[in-house]
């Protein structure tokens, strides 16, 4: 006999027709007791533990869902199968309401009764199995894929499949695959690094046979959404990863018919260059020779560099001869309270036919962890951020927008992000004159000097169509999980860094990012 896979109760007033049931039962490795009547199954589930119970509807005394309902209250997470012989719909939305697990009509066969059990009982189990023997078989074909040659395409494909197989391991810590996948992670960005630093100066300067780019964003995705008689919303959400995003997607489906595509955030994968590039349509070298006096000293935060997005919206959409009228509105979100305002008067911003919504609440949760122990306790690594993203999704008035407008069949939504982050681990030391930057995973200035590992050198910024900022500057940026740290209180800020969230550096979970059509379902 297989050993004892879990306890099951079984309550129906003819029990004795059931007994066949019962011996199968006990020979695939179950433990079945049974009772005649709701009374003595409530008094049993009181006083010992079952794994599962089986409950006849039409029972004499204490009818089946008064017995369901005292049996919740006593044992609210034991899975309770109703068996009747009753088919109406009432009786089902009834036994659904006070929180049946699964409904099976009599006659039941026994091939019925197994799939229950092993759906309750032995369902995590079994998932478990399946999702070692597909990891198992992933991880392989990915390792032979980067012995050979793989294009921007081909690295898409390995990273969804490395997130998913991610998010597929969050429900099954008990197989202790997470460090084995967390290491082929880390090979895979080592590969994609040298692959990003071989191809990237020629993606810059030719349109074929690359990614789309972030400068790209607006032609390929949004202006021909414009090009229909409806009203179009651009959410771009900063510093979203693809994983943070597929925790969002889950909630959005019953809204939504979604279609997703990704593209290639430019480097420095940081807000001031990225989200720029998208709104400007034009690499940071181009926007400098527009807007000098955007790269002028300061450092590269938002308040600083960022001041211009809705004049550089305006100004591609007039340059691709795109007329709106009304005229386009743009809206930055970076607290609750004005996102709930704008939630609250979302209907009003269908009237024009495009609305671009800049959501920072993401890029600020990825800071806020770097400087909170308390933020790092609650998301101590990947799958616990990326819950905590999903938390805040739920109760976002993002969240709340895109469900009102999910009501208007004339609305689309074009939605996105300028870069994701990593979970920097490895610092490096890096040398720099005074006036250098301070940023954590890219820096420009004089005179950079970095371990060779740990960043691309990038002598001449205009082969990388970056602002010039000045005669001598050079830029570095990190590769992997690496960040950069200055000699100066050098262990101070190692340990202050390290499991810090930062982005700016290339790796595939900053640069491989989705653009996403939301279709109200209505």
């Amino acid at each position: 006999m297989d050993e004892n896979k879990g306890r099951i109760l079984w309550v129906d007033d003819e029990i004795d027709l059931l007994r066949s049931h019962i011996r199968l039962l006990s020979e695939k490795g179950y433990t079945v007791e049974t009772a005649t009547n709701g009374e003595d199954a409530v008094s049993m589930v009181k006083d010992r533990n079952f794994d599962l119970v089986f409950l006849d509807e039409m029972m004499a005394g204490m009818g089946g869902l008064r017995t369901l309902g005292e049996i919740k209250d006593i044992r609210p997470n034991l899975p309770v199968v109703m068996v009747t012989k009753n088919e109406e719909e009432t009786l089902m939305e009834e036994a659904i309401g006070v929180k049946i697990s699964d409904y099976l009509t009599k006659p039941v066969n026994p091939s019925q009764i197994l799939m229950a059990c092993k759906k309750f009982l032995e369902g995590k189990k079994i998932a478990g199995a399946t999702v070692s023997r597909d990891y198992v078989r992933d991880f392989n074909e990915i390792s032979m894929a980067l012995m050979g040659p793989l294009d921007h395409a081909d690295w898409v494909e390995m990273y969804t499949r490395l997130v998913n197989r991610s998010m597929e391991l969050d429900a099954h810590p008990e197989l202790g695959l997470k460090q084995t996948l967390n290491d082929q992670f880390r090979e895979c960005n080592l590969a994609f690094g040298k692959y990003v630093e071989s191809n990237y100066r020629n993606w810059v300067e030719q349109t074929k046979n690359r990614p789309v780019l972030s400068h790209e964003i607006v032609d390929r995705f949004l202006i021909p959404e414009l090009k229909e008689n409806r009203s179009v919303f651009f959410f771009v959400i900063d510093c979203l990863r693809l994983d943070q995003w597929l925790m969002m997607e889950s909630l959005l489906h019953e809204y939504f018919n979604i279609s997703k595509e990704y593209y290639y955030s430019i480097l420095p994968t940081a807000t001031p260059y990225s989200r720029n590039a998208i709104f400007s349509g034009s690499f940071p070298s181009d926007v400098e020779l527009r807007y000098p006096e955007l790269w002028e000293k300061n450092e590269d935060d938002e308040n600083s560099r960022n001041r211009f997005e809705r004049q550089f919206l305006d100004g591609l959409l007039e340059r691709r001869k795109v007329q709106l009228k009304p005229e386009a509105k743009y809206v930055k979100i970076l607290d609750a309270e004005f996102g709930r305002s704008i939630e609250n008067t979302i209907n009003s911003y269908t009237n024009a036919r495009l609305t671009s919504i800049v959501v920072n609440f993401v890029d600020m949760l990825a800071h806020g962890r770097s400087d909170s122990h308390l933020l790092k306790e609650i998301a101590p690594d990947e799958s616990a951020y990326r819950l905590l993203t999903k938390s805040w999704f739920i109760h976002s008035s993002l969240f709340g927008m895109l469900k009102i407008l999910s009501k208007n069949k004339n609305v689309r939504i074009v939605l996105t992000t300028d870069h994701g982050s990593i979970r920097s681990l490895r610092g490096s030391k890096v040398l720099g004159d005074r006036e250098a930057s301070t940023n954590l995973r890219y820096k420009y200035g004089r005179n950079l000097k970095a371990d060779d590992k740990a960043a691309v050198f990038i002598k001449n910024p205009l082969e990388y169509k970056l602002p010039k900022r000045g005669v001598a500057t050079n830029y570095i940026i990190a590769k992997e999980d690496y960040y950069f740290v200055y000699p100066t209180d050098y262990h101070k800020y190692l340990n202050q860094y390290r499991d810090s969230f930062q982005h700016g550096g290339i790796s595939m979970e900053e640069m491989i990012l989705p653009v996403i059509k939301l279709e109200p379902r209505g």
